[in-house]
């Protein structure tokens, strides 16, 4: 064999090993992805059916942007907080409450109503919740 034939026989054998170590990677990194994602959307949707049991209980929360306690309220709930029913009384660029928070006498936030017409305030735990408005947790 020649040494040009070697050589490129070489580059090659080094280019094939290259693009096996790619494809293994990509594949490895392909592989935790998913299972990163599979394990975040079914934990993220676990309490789709507890949000949506308080909307048909008529549970309803009251809150304002930039109110840190109705942030923590809303990370409870994970990604399924957008089937509670939601008051935003925050108005835009400014501290001012909202018109319709104001005329249900909105005093603090979270404000949580339920379908009796009782409140409670404050950041509550979704077993309390789920107490006051008869949803089972997961």
């Amino acid at each position: 064999m020649s040494k040009v034939s070697e050589k490129r026989e070489k580059q090659a054998q080094a280019k094939s090993t290259l693009a096996r170590k790619l494809v293994t990677a990509a594949l490895i990194i392909a592989a935790f992805a998913a299972v990163a994602y599979l394990g975040l959307h079914k934990r993220g949707h676990r309490l789709d059916a507890f949000a949506q049991c308080l909307a048909a209980k008529q549970v309803k929360m009251y809150g304002a942007y930039w109110c840190p306690h109705c942030a923590e309220q809303k990370e409870m709930f994970e990604s399924s907080f957008h089937y509670v029913p939601y008051v935003e009384c925050g108005v835009t660029g400014s501290r001012d409450e909202a018109l319709v928070c104001k005329d249900a006498g909105i005093k603090h936030f979270p404000t949580w109503q339920f379908a009796d017409g009782g409140r409670e305030e404050g950041t509550l735990s979704l077993p309390t919740l789920g107490n006051k408005a008869g949803c089972d947790l997961p």
